[in-house]
């Protein structure tokens, strides 16, 4: 049975190894185990202080061929230094948890080639990929929290005031309907919105209630839904562009800022890649 099918049966736990044998052993470069050592994730079970050899127990091997084996995933040296340190079931959950992010950003860039390669055929193909359609949208009476926020910080600002806003809703009959965001201005590196968070409820709170409320007239909204994949930046922008340019196309008017209109019962977070998490939304006439 060969070193490289054998990757993780070890000889006995007191074998001392030379850098080179080591090297052999695990397959990693003497180059690469000089670099693991200076940053900590694989040190030498020894160094002879008079010559600076290093030498490295066979136990080690595991750890080593692990780490030949993540680089291969293209996983960053942080990453798998936290692998490697977890104990129990850790590194298996911290593995999952990177490959899970790896798919979530192939899957976006997947959804932004299909953008990209419709886009470049131009015409009508342009914004095939999403479909827009028109419904009417009842008088809501809303509590509502806004703020001027920029771009890296607005989904940490958005999940915790939704959370907060669709928990205060429960004591008004709420939340009554979909849980809304209005961007009343752009939200980029540079600009800062503002931006809005609004839940729908029932019954109007009372005057020294701590909540801030105020009605959403009633209209037609043209929209579009997106998935889990196409929701994260810069992909969701062609939603916003999509919508807009259907309603230029169908001599439409808009008379409200764009919304991101999220489903109820779909945690975005926990949201397969497939799964439909929002609309992408404007009032129009």
């Amino acid at each position: 049975m060969s070193e490289r099918a054998s990757w993780t049966a070890d000889r006995s736990a007191d074998e001392r190894l030379t850098i080179g044998a080591f090297a052999r052993r695990s397959g990693l470069s003497m180059r690469a185990l000089r670099l693991y050592d200076r940053c900590g994730l694989l040190k030498p079970a020894d160094v002879d202080p008079s010559n600076g050899y290093r030498r490295y127990h066979s136990s080690q091997l595991f750890t080593a061929r692990l780490i030949e084996m993540l680089r291969w995933l293209d996983m960053p040296l942080t990453d798998i230094a936290e692998i490697v340190s977890a104990p129990g079931d850790g590194g298996a959950e911290i593995l999952q948890s990177y490959w899970d992010r790896v798919e979530r950003r192939i899957a976006g860039q997947r959804e932004l080639v299909k953008l990209l390669r419709t886009s470049l055929l131009g015409g009508e193909r342009r914004f095939a990929q999403y479909e827009v359609r028109v419904r009417d949208v009842a008088d809501q009476l809303v509590i509502t929290e806004r703020t001027r926020v920029r771009r890296e910080e607005l989904k940490d600002w958005a999940n915790e005031v939704k959370q907060r806003l669709t928990s205060s809703a429960r004591a008004y009959g709420g939340p009554s309907a979909d849980l809304f965001m209005v961007f009343h201005g752009p939200v980029t590196k540079d600009s800062d919105g503002p931006v809005e968070v609004c839940v729908p409820i029932l019954s109007t709170p009372a005057a020294h209630d701590d909540v801030v409320t105020r009605r959403e007239p009633a209209h037609r909204e043209a929209y579009t839904t997106i998935t889990k994949a196409q929701f994260d930046l810069p992909l969701i922008l062609s939603a916003y562009e999509s919508v807009q340019q259907w309603i230029n196309d169908h001599e439409l008017i808009r008379t409200g800022p764009g919304r991101e209109v999220y489903i109820t019962d779909v945690d975005i977070n926990d949201a397969d890649l497939d799964d439909h998490v929002c609309d992408v939304a404007y009032p129009v006439e």
